[in-house]
């Protein structure tokens, strides 16, 4: 029996065909429409729908890249099931380069969205009722908020055995965060109505950090593979396990004034260790900011400048904190060149 046709937006897939879909969003002020660009790859097989998608978040700009190079890739040519491809959901934020949208929302805190309420309600509701409902799987490409870097992590909502563990297992990031659902996100509306959903988190906003961009389109593709979406074998090497955080906390800064960081992302540290020093531009008060646990640095600020009460390093807790160590540093020796951001 030959499979059936794929429905977006009012357009039409044939199975083995891709197209590409301007599922119109609104109008600037100049009366130029907007649009969210989807492309559809429907395979000639069933399988699942995947839906992968980057730019919740404006600024966000690496899983742009993630979803681009996800589309050039020549293991998709055989695809089972259904992927749906969205390289920016937040069209608005990537015009003004901003994580925001005009109306200075978050356009991941508006989900279910409504037809008739804010700017983000509306996108939010489009997004979920042309888009979203149609997946049976989800990958959602974040990286850190402006001026802060993240170690490529996974964020998920995990129970034993669940699809969601399998994907996680199967993505490849040296961390894996049993992470609290947040109302009004994405993964939070998609999670209640039981399709499994990943956070990738890595990078900074508004750059372009390899070191990040190709681990999440491998880990696209080993998802895909798990799933039986994709044949043949991950051709490159594989690297540790990654670990699964039991926990995570903010380190802050004591004081306003100039970071001097002591500690790399990706780092090991002990309770009470030196992460970095806070000074005014003088040199008149200095204090540290200390480790408040055992853990590895996922998360820090890229900006030297800090006022008292900012979060600038992100810690998380391993149960086999050595594990997680050695996951890291198997990630670390898997990318060429090593970044700059990771020595």
């Amino acid at each position: 029996m030959a499979r059936a046709a794929f429905q977006l937006a009012g357009h039409t897939v044939e199975p083995g065909q891709r197209s590409q879909i301007d599922v119109p969003v609104a109008r600037l002020y100049t009366h130029t429409p907007l649009h969210i660009t989807v492309e559809v790859v429907h395979g000639r097989k069933e399988g699942p729908v995947m839906l992968v998608c980057g730019g919740i978040h404006g600024d966000e700009i690496n899983g742009v890249e993630i979803v681009r190079r996800l589309l050039r890739s020549k293991a998709i040519k055989s695809l089972r099931g259904t992927l749906i491809a969205v390289p920016v959901v937040n069209v608005f934020g990537f015009l003004q380069q901003t994580r925001y949208l005009p109306d200075r929302r978050d356009l991941n805190r508006c989900f279910p969205g409504s037809e008739t309420g804010s700017l983000g309600g509306r996108i939010a509701a489009l997004f979920r009722e042309q888009i979203v409902d149609k997946a049976t799987h989800i990958i959602d490409l974040h990286t850190g908020a402006i001026h802060r870097t993240n170690l490529p992590q996974i964020r998920a909502q995990l129970s034993p055995g669940s699809e969601t563990e399998r994907m996680a297992d199967a993505f490849g990031a040296p961390v894996i965060l049993n992470a609290e659902l947040r109302e009004g996100s994405l993964r939070h509306y998609a999670q209640g109505r039981g399709i499994p959903v990943l956070t990738y988190e890595a990078g900074e906003a508004l750059r372009f950090d390899e070191w990040a961009i190709a681990p999440g389109v491998r880990g696209v593709l080993r998802v895909m593979r798990r799933l039986d979406m994709l044949t043949g074998e991950q051709r490159r090497r594989s690297t540790a396990p990654a670990e699964l955080a039991n926990g995570s906390s903010w380190a802050r800064a004591p004081i306003d004034g100039i970071l001097r960081p002591q500690v790399r992302l990706g780092a090991r540290v002990a309770k009470g260790e030196v992460l970095g020093k806070v000074a005014d531009p003088f040199g008149n008060q200095e204090d540290e900011v200390k480790s408040m646990a055992d853990g590895i640095v996922i998360g820090m600020s890229r900006l030297p400048l800090a006022n008292e009460g900012e979060a600038l390093y992100h810690i998380a807790r391993f149960d086999e904190i050595e594990e997680a160590e050695t996951a890291i540093e198997s990630f670390h020796s898997s990318l060429t060149p090593l970044p700059d951001a990771l020595y």
